[in-house]
């Protein structure tokens, strides 16, 4: 179980501690203090979450790196951490993407760049926080409070709208939570006063309270994932949202969602999980192909890969809740994937914006004339976007398709639509942007991608292609606790 170690606290408030000592540098005259140490943090962080992963054991299920201390004793409320293989390339995840954050704005802002490096910081430790609680209460606080920083990112540094994304992105992620409170004391209660996530593992509950309990799930896990119908929050949010809370948005934030429904709603209520099946499995499929057809006829190229960004969580949702192993990594490679690619999407957008501040697509064309290097690293990504084989992209979607053919032929049928219209909205958006000739005299003076846009765009290369070429070090760790989270599942079945 690895009890006694303290290094999962270690990256969950390096990076907040850091973030607030790149606050106390204060003014914008201390600009370039406030950035080196943002990186150093943003650093040490990733590189102090390594040892998570190489000194994790993949034979076993139960929860490593555990730390349990009192908190709140009157209410039987601890500091719980563990993690297990559903959560722990989340943490990589999250500290990989923050140092990129803090690189691609190191030149970009220039207003405001300690408060816009701390809000990032602060955020990253707070996720790692959701990925890791193993209780209760200490999860909802990590929940809510990291739409915080969120918030004032996109609010302070997003576009002309951005006071109305922030408050419409606030709104809907904060109410959809409170369901997940009520969950939380009811579970509290039924357990004889645990607020131990574990423990409501083995609660004997009727189907009719699974049911309510899962709605309850449902609305604060849909909402973030984000589900459709309750989607619209997002295209607002990401089209506002400085490139930084773009990135971080969609690789990580939204994945939250997601752990929700393996971490709380499948073992904790697996009767109501079947029944409600077919339900989640309509609306994930509704997702891929519907979302995917809204995609084609955008104009705003972020609004664009904010759509593709939905219909790909589709898939997600869809590989959870078809009950095979297959079909459950599919959906975790797929979360790891996206977080790849669509936050190279929207860094290469941002790339884009910080030349010609402009994201309608009709604006450019002829990209690859000023900017070579850019448009073959934006080829590769729009390709992965695609689910080109060899790439990331491929790896999650086929392992789902394959799965709900399993189940369903016409599930995987209507999953693997997203093939096409994927790359139909991806390659037609990098048509018009890149290829032809060079459209106006604004793309004609673009420059290409400095050394810095370079290496942030670079690493991310190599996680596309490394995970697509060869996926086993991202999937041998998360099969013992998929097995046995199925196996749970399924014994519980009515």
């Amino acid at each position: 179980m690895s009890e006694g170690s303290t290094l999962l606290s270690w990256v969950i408030w390096l990076p907040i501690l850091a973030g607030l000592l790149v606050l106390a540098t204060g003014s914008d005259r201390n600009a370039p203090l406030a950035r080196v140490i943002a990186l150093i943090g943003a650093g040490a962080d990733f590189l102090m979450s390594i040892p998570l992963y190489t000194g994790f054991n993949r034979l076993t299920s139960e929860m490593q790196f555990v730390e349990i201390r009192p908190w709140i004793d009157t209410f039987n409320i601890h500091y719980h951490l563990g993690v297990d293989g559903i959560s722990l390339l989340f943490i990589q995840l999250t500290t990989f993407t923050t140092l990129l954050v803090v690189i691609a704005g190191w030149k970009v802002i220039e207003r405001k760049v300690a408060q816009y490096m701390a809000a990032f910081l602060i955020m990253s430790g707070l996720m790692i926080g959701v990925f890791s609680a193993l209780d209760a209460v200490l999860f909802y606080v990590f929940w809510e409070a990291m739409l915080i920083p969120m918030f004032i990112a996109i609010g302070v540094w997003g576009g002309p709208n951005r006071v109305y994304a922030a408050v419409k992105f606030f709104l809907y992620t904060l109410l959809g939570s409170l369901l997940m409170l009520v969950a939380f004391i009811y579970l509290f209660h039924k357990s004889g006063g645990s607020f131990s996530i574990l423990d409501y593992h083995k609660l004997p509950l009727a189907l009719d309270v699974q049911i309510l309990l899962f709605i309850a799930f449902f609305t604060a896990f849909a909402v973030k994932v984000p589900m459709w119908p309750v989607h619209t929050w997002l295209p607002d949010a990401h089209v506002e949202a400085p490139t930084g809370g773009s990135v971080v948005l969609a690789a990580i934030m939204l994945k939250l969602g997601a752990y929700g429904f393996l971490r709380f709603s499948l073992p904790i209520l697996p009767d109501a999980s079947h029944s409600m099946s077919g339900f989640m499995v309509a609306l994930s499929l509704v997702a891929v192909v519907y979302i995917g057809l809204v995609a084609l006829v955008q104009n705003d190229m972020k609004k664009l890969i904010a759509y593709s960004s939905i219909s790909h969580m589709g898939f997600v949702t869809l590989g959870f809740f078809i009950f095979n192993n297959m079909g459950m990594e599919g959906a975790l490679v797929q979360m790891i994937s996206h977080g790849f690619i669509s936050g190279a999407m929207f860094l290469c957008v941002g790339v884009m914006y910080d030349r010609m501040h402009s994201r309608q697509i009709s604006d450019y064309g002829g990209v690859v004339n000023t900017m070579p290097k850019f448009a073959a690293l934006f080829m590769l990504f729009a390709m992965a976007n695609s689910g080109l084989p060899g790439t990331s992209g491929f790896v999650g979607e086929f392992m789902v398709i394959l799965a709900a053919v399993k189940v369903n032929f016409w599930y995987g049928f209507l999953a693997a639509t997203t093939l096409i219209f994927g790359a139909a909205y991806t390659l037609w958006m990098y048509k018009r942007v890149v290829f032809g000739a060079v459209a106006n005299a604004h793309v004609e003076h673009l420059t290409d991608i400095s050394k810095r846009e370079f290496l942030v765009l670079g690493m991310l290369a190599i996680a596309v292609l490394g995970m697509g070429l060869y996926p086993l070090p991202f999937t041998e760790v998360m099969h013992a606790s998929v097995n046995d989270l199925l196996a749970h599942v399924a014994q519980s079945k009515l």
